[in-house]
């Protein structure tokens, strides 16, 4: 991709840097000519993948970037635009002034253990948050992390690691895995199930990095490294660091463990373990790039630029709609879908639900069409907590009304699985799908033919998440000679599931 220093990007963004460049896209410092300020700009090529897969990566990236959008932290840089322009899709974020954790530890080697628990407490605070979202990062390393001349520690690429790594592997050419198979989870790498043990796992590998000055597992081919994660125990780094503290290394095996079940429960919980390890409150001695800093002396101004920020306008809550109102407000929520303003259209929705249920009823059909309108725009918000109870309420008062059999419960159902498998709880949604399945099997449901086969690719996909690769293996083979059989070996289920299952006997062989 050939782009000249200057080029004004969406009328507005002058890219001048060049500072990052893989096979898909390039990253620029970039000024805002309207506000006048430095960005960072990332471009991306959809058409460096196959037609289908880049419509994929189209739609991907809009979605992501709007769930991004949707968090707010301080430890996460700043999402200001997006957009495409000819064939590029690009994405303008906050530009940060700092170093990145890859060459901060390269200039302070060893580097302090009590470094490294300040950055990886920080990072648990992003992850944290994130991860309520929900969203997983599934890239999180050393080049992706920031940190500031303030010591505080800013995570990138969050949002834009989802749009280039599906659920498997269908946006590469080779069948590698996207991502960095030195910071990757056994899970993800194996194509399994991502959720927020996937981020701890690279949190892991970052502190053992940071503690010993190199990853735990390496090697001279992907497949090689990825043989080590799943199958070699990694190095206790106090035999390389005798200072460091038990607890740390402790935490540090925890986080590494092959089965996600056995890593920390969530980044909070990594968070409280930090905590004990943190400096007490005192004098920072002044260095930038501390990462200490922000525990030392929380929101003291650096260095002596107290600023007082001008005040934000505070989101307004969506204004109550009358009884009268409703049907204006169906058509107001059609046109916003038809826009693609999706979180406008939810919150629109939450605020019509009270009032048509007062005017027709809380079980009428008008007020049981606007759940379901709201269930299915919250999925499509990424709003998968809130989407949840929804769908599960949806789903027994069908089943209620028509039987557990009836496809429109199953389906509510089998939406609410998605959700638990969107919040990181492989087991229940697991659980779900293997009590779907047999409807499914047994059944035609109307107007999706293939989803017994998706359920089972799922299936397959979280037996590799919950470790257990043996039963994935088996799973995953009679989809395939199944999806053959009944649908043809050009079916696009077909390449993928044969990449898995290749990488399964690579791996066990």
């Amino acid at each position: 991709m050939s782009v000249a220093t200057g080029r004004v990007v969406a009328d507005r963004y002058e890219l001048s840097t060049l500072i990052g460049q893989g096979g898909m896209g390039q990253v620029w410092t970039a000024y805002d000519q309207r506000l006048d300020r430095r960005v960072a700009v990332k471009l991306l090529r959809p058409d460096k993948v196959a037609g289908q897969e880049a419509d994929e990566l189209r739609r991907r990236f809009v979605r992501e970037c709007r769930v991004t959008a949707q968090v707010d932290h301080p430890g996460l840089v700043t999402v200001h635009d997006a957009g495409s322009e000819g064939e590029e899709l690009f994405l303008v974020m906050q530009y940060v002034d700092g170093a990145d954790l890859s060459d901060h530890l390269a200039e302070h080697d060893p580097y302090p253990w009590q470094w490294a628990v300040a950055v990886a407490a920080q990072l648990c605070a992003v992850l944290s948050a994130v991860h309520a979202v929900p969203i997983v990062h599934r890239d999180l390393k050393p080049r992706n992390v920031m940190v500031k001349q303030d010591g505080t520690v800013t995570v990138l690429d969050l949002g834009v690691a989802s749009v280039m790594d599906t659920d498997t592997t269908r946006l590469t050419h080779t069948g590698s895995p996207i991502g960095s198979p030195a910071y990757m989870a056994p899970e993800q790498a194996m194509g399994g199930a991502v959720g927020p043990y996937t981020d701890l796992y690279a949190l892991g590998v970052l502190l053992h990095e940071l503690l010993s000055g190199d990853v735990p597992f390496s090697g001279s081919t992907a497949l090689g490294v990825l043989h080590r994660h799943l199958y070699e125990p990694p190095l206790p780094v106090r035999r390389l660091r005798p200072e460091v503290p038990p607890a740390l290394e402790s935490l540090v095996l925890r986080l590494l463990s092959k089965d996600p079940q056995h890593r920390p429960g969530s980044a909070q919980e990594t968070y409280e373990q930090l905590l004990p390890l943190l400096p007490a409150r005192g004098m920072p001695t002044g260095a930038p790039l501390d990462p200490t800093r922000p525990f030392l002396r929380p929101h003291a101004p650096w260095p002596d630029r107290a600023r007082i920020p001008a005040p934000q306008p505070q989101p307004q809550a969506p204004p109550a709609v009358e009884r009268a109102d409703v049907a204006g407000a169906v058509d107001e929520v059609k046109r916003l879908l038809g826009e693609g303003r999706i979180t406008q259209a939810v919150d629109i929705l939450g605020s019509i639900l009270p009032a048509a249920a007062a005017e027709h009823g809380e079980h009428s059909p008008v007020v049981r069409t606007l759940r379901k309108q709201y269930a299915a725009t919250l999925m499509d918000d990424g709003q998968y907590r809130r989407a949840l109870p929804e769908l599960r309420r949806l789903a027994d008062e069908r089943a209620a009304e028509a039987g557990q059999a009836d496809p429109q419960s199953l389906r509510f159902r089998y939406e609410a699985a998605q959700c638990l498998e969107q919040l990181g709880e492989p087991a229940a949604a697991l659980a779900e799908y293997r009590a779907l399945l047999p409807y499914y099997e047994n059944q035609y449901v109307a107007g999706d033919p293939e989803i017994s086969l998706e359920v089972r690719r799922r299936i397959g996909h979280l037996l590799l998440a919950l470790g257990d690769r043996g039963a994935a293996h088996d799973t995953l083979a009679r989809l395939l000679h199944d999806v053959e059989r009944l649908r043809g070996s050009g079916h696009p289920m077909v390449a993928e599931i044969r990449r898995t299952l290749e990488w399964l006997g690579q791996v066990r062989g």
